[in-house]
């Protein structure tokens, strides 16, 4: 039974979690934003933010 109270492994188990949390977050992001990014798309950051204030008044 002591092999229960044997912790070595531990550390890395968690950090191995703690990377695959990581790769998932950034997979997801990738596919959430992947139109932004693969058909290069004309970005304008000042119309996109208008047409948020716009959204955000009519519905507040």
């Amino acid at each position: 039974m002591s092999f229960l109270k044997d912790e070595k492994g531990q550390g890395a188990a968690e950090y191995i979690l703690l990377f695959g949390g990581v790769i998932v977050i950034s997979i997801m992001a990738l596919l959430i934003y992947r139109e932004y990014w693969m058909n290069k798309s004309d970005l304008n950051m000042a119309q996109d933010l208008n047409k948020v204030r716009t959204e955000a008044n009519k519905n507040g």
